[in-house]
């Protein structure tokens, strides 16, 4: 893949959190003619490793947030104070665009616009707003009411209006596909690209001929998002499929935490079972790594330079 960033020294004075700088502007990138692959990140450590990795941007995740710091379903239960202090965290370590899940927008279009401030105040990028109700029955998780048309540009425009400046971009999620049909979301999406959003993300996207309805509509008038999760689904077979189909952004929302989740759980399991580590030593990242990762080092000798004997 194309890489777009540059590595940035620290120093006393610099910038001393970023790994990554970008050096193009977001929305430009996203119209570069080279699909940008966006990992889900939900602190400052996974967004750290992502960056150190190679990426050009991160997403953050509202399923992510709610399992990773409430240990809960995602149901609505985050909020939006804590999915912009989630976000402000990851921006102050790393100095990459931060696209950001704002689900319906937390209530209605005031509640919106407090959230779409927060993130700008954040330093995120992008917020993605659905047309999913603002809530849902938790008796099915694969169930995605809708709101109207009407009201999903009403989101929009409030989102629009509440961001303090031009850069930070809009995408629309619509969920059609899962509950109505291909045309039911193509006509909703028309009425959004109309109101003005800057990315276009149609959920449960899973055959060929859906993918290839989405690009003959909307190819060339705003850039196009794809899912691309572990389940499958989708269908491409990774993100270069995904470019030739038409895509110009690559999701993968929870590939990191699904990782980070296993590795607890069979570092845990051995801890209570055998009262050691030693069967899972190998696979451990050490303290001496992890303070590499941090930037321990680099990050003492920045301190010391004010005089701080600490």
């Amino acid at each position: 893949m194309k890489q777009s960033a540059r590595m940035v020294g620290a120093s006393a004075s610099g910038d001393h959190r970023a790994v990554t700088e970008p050096s193009t502007d977001f929305a430009a990138r996203l119209r570069s003619g080279t699909i940008l692959v966006v990992p889900g990140v939900y602190d400052p450590l996974s967004a750290l490793l992502a960056a150190q990795a190679g990426a050009e941007a991160l997403f953050v995740s509202g399923a992510a947030v709610a399992m990773t710091q409430l240990g809960r379903p995602d149901f609505g239960l985050g909020t939006a104070s804590e999915m912009v202090d989630c976000v402000a965290r990851i921006v102050d370590r790393v100095a990459l665009p931060v696209l950001v899940d704002g689900d319906q927008g937390f209530g209605n279009a005031a509640h919106l616009q407090r959230f779409v401030r927060g993130l700008c105040r954040a330093g995120a990028v992008a917020v993605q707003i659905e047309d999913q109700v603002a809530v849902k029955r938790v008796t099915d998780i694969r169930a995605r009411p809708l709101v109207s048309t009407g009201e999903m540009v009403g989101r929009i425009r409030a989102a629009q209006d509440a961001r303090t400046h031009d850069g930070f971009l809009i995408s629309a999620r619509t969920d059609a596909l899962t509950t109505t049909d291909l045309d039911d979301a193509l006509d909703r999406a028309d009425a959004y690209v109309a109101a003005g959003c800057d990315l276009l993300f149609f959920e449960s996207v899973k055959s060929a001929a859906a993918a290839d309805a989405v690009v003959a509509r909307f190819g060339g008038r705003v850039p196009l998002v794809v899912n691309l999760l572990e389940s499958g689904g989708a269908p491409f077979a990774d993100a270069g499929a995904a470019a030739r189909g038409g895509f110009a952004l690559a999701l993968f929302p929870v590939t990191g935490m699904g990782a980070a989740a296993r590795g607890l759980r069979t570092a845990y399991i051995a801890l209570v079972r055998d009262g050691s580590s030693a069967s899972v030593r190998d696979s451990l990242i050490g303290m001496t790594e992890m303070n590499e990762i941090v930037g321990t080092a680099d990050f003492a000798t920045r301190i010391a330079a004010y005089g701080d004997p600490a």
